[in-house]
């Protein structure tokens, strides 16, 4: 079910699904007998591994519907690569318990930014290639360290520098599925000298909940973007908007 879900807001919102998936497996891990101290770690890597196949299946979709511009494919592309396997290292670097914690407020600080961003509709043109990267790099480092594939930071970025609100979510996609394997390859560099990890594991990546949510979000990733290409741009950031106050507030609450 978990699978399902995260597979229509990928395609649909141009997110990997990793702000649903962390604090469902922080939920649900546990219950499998894993370790609470180890669970968070655990919970960010599997995310991220199973947003390669929900962007990449997305973006697919997405390059099919002309939804990719490739301006920011060639420049942001290179920054999220280096920010997302920094992002796996900062990750490993910070205590166990602070790390959900480090989790709300990054999602809090993105609610409030979409939200901003509804109301500003002044846009500006994309900043120069090197900018572009280095933004990119920035993008990459937070969405590893929250286990996401940085849609919720590339769309509106993309969106406030001109690029029309179809082809920001379909860039994100793309963009997203690299970040993701970027800062996976990290946990599992990290994760591979922890003793106690569960059995069925890859360093930090569970595979037994990494198979279950890819073979359903596969599936549901063309229902997001078709409903992207058909739904009026406001309608899309205001869903944007309310799924992410929606999980700051259960993550912080």
């Amino acid at each position: 079910m978990l699978g399902a879900i995260v597979g229509v807001l990928a395609g649909l919102l141009g997110i990997g699904g990793g702000l649903l998936i962390v604090p469902a497996l922080l939920f649900l891990l546990p219950k499998a007998g894993i370790a609470a101290d180890i669970a968070m770690q655990i919970a960010l890597a599997t995310s991220l591994s199973t947003i390669i196949v929900t962007s990449g299946s997305s973006a697919l979709n997405h390059l099919k519907l002309g939804n990719v511009d490739m301006f920011v494919i060639k420049w942001l592309m290179p920054g999220v690569v280096v920010g997302g396997f920094l992002g796996s290292f900062i990750a490993d670097a910070i205590p166990a318990q602070y790390l959900p914690k480090v989790f709300g407020v990054i999602v809090l600080v993105l609610a409030i930014q979409m939200l901003l961003s509804i109301r500003n509709t002044s846009q500006k043109s994309m900043p120069s290639s090197p900018i572009t990267m280095l933004c990119g790099s920035g993008i990459g480092v937070v969405s590893s360290l929250a286990g996401i594939g940085g849609g919720s930071l590339s769309v509106p970025f993309l969106n406030h520098h001109g690029i029309e609100m179809r082809k920001a979510v379909g860039s994100s996609s793309v963009c997203g599925s690299v970040i993701a394997l970027s800062g996976m390859i990290g946990f599992i560099w990290h994760g591979r000298t922890v003793a106690h990890l569960p059995e069925y594991s890859v360093g930090y990546v569970y595979l037994p909940a990494l198979l279950a949510i890819s073979c359903a979000s596969i599936f549901t990733t063309k229902i997001g973007a078709r409903l992207a290409t058909q739904l009026p741009t406001p309608i899309l950031k205001k869903i944007f908007a309310v799924f992410l106050v929606f999980i700051a507030s259960t993550m912080l609450l």
